[in-house]
């Protein structure tokens, strides 16, 4: 199981929020320091996410993230913004190994389909971020029904993976709901990436023996509950 430490860009700066909501944002620095230093102490791979993008401004943050993918050369996934298949394709060409697609693959879903088809199901995961159980979209702002029926409609539509993130525990640093991730993890056919609450050791435990390919870290690292050496120990 992949251990993706979250580098989470607002305005420029590394950050982490709470629940997803701008206001609660914290500022760790420059997103390459942060991305560089996670990867010094033992991270393979980097989640990111341009949250400017998701809350409706997709073009800013492109200069720092694209550093990031240059300088560090390591396996990227990317989500935040990506509105487009215009935007799919310029990050997908500028070398992140995988876009991460919510709101634009839940408006239209036959864009997974036809980025499938150019660059490949590995490179194309369809996020579905739940919230008491319904799928949310427009950065967590309008529901869209049940996030089982999504992630099924995603995987038929041509998703190689999916990154489940429950909106319910994103960011509190309280550990997972077990139940709703279980119930993905047994219904998808496609690698499943799990993010909101992954807080401790245990929590990546029973992901991993669940059947998780990989689980997000965000909050719970940067704020020091877990250390990464301890989530990458529980990963193997």
């Amino acid at each position: 199981m992949i251990i993706y430490p979250a580098v989470d860009i607002l305005e420029g700066r590394c950050v982490q929020l709470v629940q997803g909501r701008r206001e609660t944002a914290t500022a760790f620095g420059d997103p390459l320091l942060c991305a560089e230093s996670w990867l010094s102490q033992g991270a393979s791979a980097l989640h990111i996410v341009n949250l400017d993008g998701a809350f409706g401004m997709s073009r800013l943050n492109a200069e720092k993230i694209t550093e990031v993918i240059k300088k560090t050369g390591v396996e990227i996934q990317l989500g935040g913004g990506v509105r487009s298949l215009e935007d799919a394709r310029s990050w997908l060409d500028c070398g992140v190994d995988r876009i991460i697609i919510s709101t634009f693959a839940a408006e239209e879903p036959e864009c997974l389909t036809i980025l499938s088809d150019e660059y490949g199901s590995s490179r194309i995961m369809a996020g579905v971020d739940a919230l008491a159980g319904e799928m949310v979209t427009h950065g967590w702002e309008k529901t869209a029904g049940n996030y089982l029926d999504w992630a099924d409609l995603f995987t038929r539509k041509g998703a190689g993976s999916l990154l489940y993130t429950n909106v319910s525990v994103e960011g509190l640093c309280n550990g997972i709901d077990p139940k709703p991730v279980q119930d993905l993890l047994r219904a998808a056919t496609v690698p499943v990436v799990v993010a909101g609450g992954v807080t401790s050791a245990t929590d990546i435990a029973m992901l991993k023996s669940s059947g998780a390919s990989g689980a997000v870290l965000g909050s719970a690292l940067y704020s020091g509950k877990i250390s990464l050496n301890d989530a990458l120990e529980a990963a193997k």
